[in-house]
């Protein structure tokens, strides 16, 4: 059993713990000319033609008086678990590293899914070292900036600001906001999580930008006259920016796939930011709490097979045989076989504030409800278990989610919602998208299970 787990009591509970915090950023825009970016999240050889915003790394460091966390965010599709490893060995002195993504579907690929062809990777191994340091880079500094603060948490709802693309139409429209004060009062820092695809520039795009993350960030940090980090939460199911409807100041509605309504929808989502802080409370985020568990989940999709055998995905595949934390991990390149890829869930406990960290795309039916019960006519796996819910673990006085959390495996669909034999759900003439990215129909009851349990560990403590 690989659990880790950080438990920072030894100090009394009503000791004063100090919560420090610092922001840093590094700029990782990659370089056009010498060969192909191609752009991730959509199709093939989609290459980028301009930089039209910058691909930022952003950080922030929090320290309760004893331990160091470091939190990175970076405007790309994602990062797979072995690329975090490599930059946690960069940050040793760390008692936890956590690297999202954004999952921005207008940046460089760096998964490998979009290339030339799909038989052909679309990631520049230069490219890839360069996001790597730049995230150690944004750590740093960060670390640097590390100061004694106070936190507000606010939320708002907002499910005018999401589309569900896939039925039934279950929202997770709630975003929260963190607000940094130094001693006197002056604000130092924002953090933002919220669940929304970005992918408003849409397919035809072909100018390098961080979507809409990039303008609430902008928005935020001209408001606010501060940093801010932007994290991903619950984004499959699938939440998505287009088809929102989004008007300009003379009421016009603007057009999916252009600049105009990508930057008003990240106003949009940074005026959301502000409304929550404007009501945000007090809340202690010391001391703090860290349960890790290092886990297989099974691959059953063809197309990640064969893009792991061919090298277009950069991770091994291992023996699955039915346990999710065997008592040793056993690479397997046979992929006519069960296999598994090696990934991570997390929980951090930091004072009223749990946090859910998990490696990919979660559906909002999975952390907050609305699994069909019973299951729609025509889903492939009407008599599954229904899975834990993420939020129902989470007992705290505030929770967040943090969704491509140390790795990039696709979405997790609650097994009753798998579509992919006809008939179809809905009475639909086709299956909805979904299926297609995801490691498979049971991929979802292996993570939430592993992190019921890490959530029960330390409610049980």
């Amino acid at each position: 059993m690989r659990w880790i787990v950080l438990l920072f009591t030894s100090f009394p509970l009503n000791a004063a713990e100090q919560l420090s915090v610092g922001f840093g950023e590094c700029d990782v825009t990659p370089i056009l000319g010498k060969k192909p970016v191609y752009l991730a999240g959509f199709t093939t050889d989609r290459t980028a033609t301009k930089i039209h915003d910058p691909i930022m790394a952003r950080a922030v460091v929090l320290n309760d008086g004893t331990k160091t966390i470091a939190m990175v965010s970076v405007d790309v599709i994602g990062l797979f678990l072995p690329v975090v490893e490599r930059i946690r060995k960069e940050l040793k002195e760390f008692d936890y590293v956590l690297v999202s993504s954004t999952h921005n579907h207008e940046g460089p690929d760096t998964l490998g899914l979009w290339g030339k062809t799909y038989l052909q990777s679309g990631v520049d191994p230069e490219y890839l070292k360069r996001v790597e340091a730049g995230i150690v880079t944004a750590v740093r500094s960060a670390q640097k900036s590390l100061a004694p603060a106070t936190a507000k948490l606010g939320t708002d709802n907002a499910p005018q600001l999401l589309h569900d693309a896939r039925l039934p139409i279950v929202k997770h429209d709630e975003l929260v906001a963190i607000q940094f004060e130094s001693p006197a009062g002056k604000i130092v820092g924002v953090l933002v999580q919220w669940n929304c695809h970005p992918e408003t520039l849409d397919d035809k795009n072909r100018e390098v930008s961080a979507d809409f993350v990039g303008y609430t960030v902008k928005h935020v940090q001209d408001r606010l006259s501060c940093p801010c980090v932007y994290f991903t939460g619950t984004v499959g199911g699938l939440m998505s920016s287009l088809k929102v409807p989004i008007r300009d100041d003379a009421g016009i509605e603007l057009k999916d796939g252009t600049f105009e309504k990508t930057a008003a929808y990240g106003k949009a989502v940074g005026k959301l930011a502000e409304k929550a802080l404007s009501k945000a409370e007090g809340a202690k985020l010391t001391p703090f709490e860290i349960r890790t568990c290092e886990l297989l989940v099974p691959v059953e999709n063809g197309l990640y097979k064969i893009g792991g055998q061919l090298g277009v995905l950069q991770r091994p595949m291992y023996l699955w045989e039915g346990n999710p934390t065997p008592k040793e991990f056993l690479i397997e390149k046979d992929v006519k076989k069960s296999v598994g890829v090696k990934t991570e869930v997390g929980y951090l406990k930091l004072g009223s504030l749990d946090v859910a960290l998990l490696p990919g795309e979660i559906y909002p039916e999975l952390v907050v409800g609305g699994v069909p019960n019973p299951a729609e006519a025509g889903a492939d796996y009407p008599e599954a278990s229904i899975e834990p819910l993420i939020y129902s673990g989470l007992k705290n006085k505030h929770k967040m989610l943090i969704g491509l959390a140390n790795d990039e495996l696709g979405y997790f669909i609650p097994k009753r919602q798998w579509d992919v034999k006809p008939p179809y759900c809905y009475k639909l003439k086709d299956s909805q998208y979904g299926e297609i990215n995801s490691c498979g129909p049971d991929a979802a009851k292996v993570i939430c299970d592993a992190f019921r349990e890490l959530a029960k560990q330390s409610r049980d403590r």
